[in-house]
């Protein structure tokens, strides 16, 4: 039997299957909710339910964007000649918040690991290997975290982009080993971003 009246103790549990809340945060968050005047709970219950129909996925960087193609792949103002390469759209945006970097984006979906069972073929590596058919692109910055994953996907991925004379570099001082790209600090990124080196 639930702690809570049914209604509330529903929506503990929507929030405590959502990544890094546990059943004591979830808690927390309902009740604030109820603290919150209905035209602000209409707003955000209105949000949630617009949110997979607002967004789409950009099919040539794979970033989350309301257009497709994204507003970075259209942009004239980006660097053509550079692509960065994340593992998630979360990456992206923390590599953009640095405002050191200029160029284009590639979106991997995630990180090699086998361990999870998540192999190169469920990653979008060939369609980061049909963008390099555009001979105008010169380096290939992987801006995946030093852990182990994002280990194994660099040295898949240089494996691969090496035979096709792209310059490859990757994120260098300031990025501790074993750090998730999304939660390093701008300061941080923007040093990693200037001391790239080649791979």
């Amino acid at each position: 039997m639930p702690r809570h009246p049914e209604g509330i103790q529903r929506l503990i549990d929507h929030f405590s299957r959502l990544p890094t809340i546990g059943p004591k945060t979830a808690e927390r968050l309902v009740f604030y909710l109820l603290t919150q005047d209905q035209d602000s709970l209409e707003n955000f219950s209105d949000s949630m339910a617009r949110l997979k129909g607002s967004v789409s996925i950009c099919t040539t960087c794979f970033n989350v964007s309301e257009t497709n193609p994204c507003a970075i792949c259209l942009s004239s103002q980006r660097n053509r000649s550079l692509v960065c390469v994340v593992a998630k759209p979360q990456d992206l945006a923390a590599v953009e918040r640095t405002s050191e970097y200029n160029g284009r984006y590639h979106v991997l979906g995630g990180l090699i690991d086998p361990l999870r069972g998540i192999t190169p073929e469920q990653l979008t590596v060939n369609a980061l290997l049909a963008r390099l058919q555009d001979n105008s692109i010169t380096e290939i910055i992987l801006a995946l975290s030093s852990d182990m994953p994002g280990e194994t996907t660099v040295m898949y991925l240089t494996r691969l982009l090496k035979p096709r004379k792209v310059r490859i570099t990757r994120l260098a001082q300031g990025l501790p080993s074993g750090s998730d790209l999304e939660y390093a600090d701008e300061i941080t990124l923007s040093s990693a971003l200037k001391g790239r080196r080649e791979v």
